[in-house]
């Protein structure tokens, strides 16, 4: 199989629709980047602009409520293409068999149509392809599969909410703070029973260890690490009763 037929596998697989025409394609990585990219400069643009100055933790809360609200929107792409996951997960196993290269890489790197890059079904292969490691996400009986369509259906508001919120302080500093406690403790209790259920289910048998570095704890500990600083800010929210932390 060589690469323009993988790639025409990737775009046209699933019957979805497609724009044969199309002229103008970005690389799927790309796309990603750029979207966190232009939600990081909105949040740290407009706080320039309000109050002159850049913060370390607003600025490291931003990156991490920017790359959430990405999440977000391909968590709810695994729900609404889920049967789409499991069919392609097989598809990217039997690829990775026939060729020995990583789905993954060659789901990042390949380019779509810009008519695309909003696609359900585009985004369900990130999904396909993380399930290489762990298969849960191909099975929605799983907390695996359950907890991320939670977090993309429930906390996408709330994450632009606070997100707002410590930029242009539309709230007195302790209601953000308790906003703030509420949504960053979920993440870091939700993340951390997602890794027990993967060990419980003695999934890591199934991977390498460099593969469980990177892909099981590399992948998800932002969801634990930011967070972390995320109620430590919102704690001093509340107690300073001021956003100087934010500085």
């Amino acid at each position: 199989m060589n690469r323009q037929s993988r790639h025409a596998n990737l775009e046209l697989e699933g019957n979805q629709e497609t724009d044969s025409s199309s002229k103008l394609k970005i690389r799927v990585l790309s796309f990603a980047a750029l979207v966190v990219c232009v939600l990081i400069g909105a949040g740290l643009g407009t706080r320039y602009y309000l109050q002159g100055d850049l913060g370390l933790v607003h600025g490291a809360l931003s990156v991490f409520f920017s790359i959430n609200v990405l999440i977000c929107y391909w968590e709810t792409c695994l729900y609404l293409r889920r049967s789409r996951v499991e069919r392609r997960t097989e598809y990217w196993r039997n690829w990775r068999t026939q060729t020995g290269r990583l789905p993954h890489v060659e789901f990042f790197s390949s380019k779509v149509p810009l008519t695309r890059v909003f696609s359900p079904s585009l985004w369900a292969d990130v999904w396909a392809t993380y399930s290489q490691y762990d298969p849960s996400f191909a099975d929605r009986r799983t907390f695996g599969f359950n907890v991320d369509i939670s977090n993309g259906f429930f906390t996408l508001l709330p994450t632009l909410f606070l997100y707002a919120a410590i930029t242009i302080h539309i709230l007195p500093a302790y209601v953000t703070g308790m906003i703030g406690l509420i949504l960053c403790w979920q993440w870091v209790y939700m993340t951390s029973v997602y890794w027990v259920s993967f060990f419980v289910a003695n999934r890591q048998a199934a991977i390498s260890r460099m593969d469980l570095y990177l892909y099981i704890w590399g992948t998800n500990a932002p969801w634990v690490l930011f967070p972390l600083l995320g109620l430590y800010t919102s704690i001093r929210l509340i107690a300073d009763g001021n956003y100087s932390v934010l500085a």
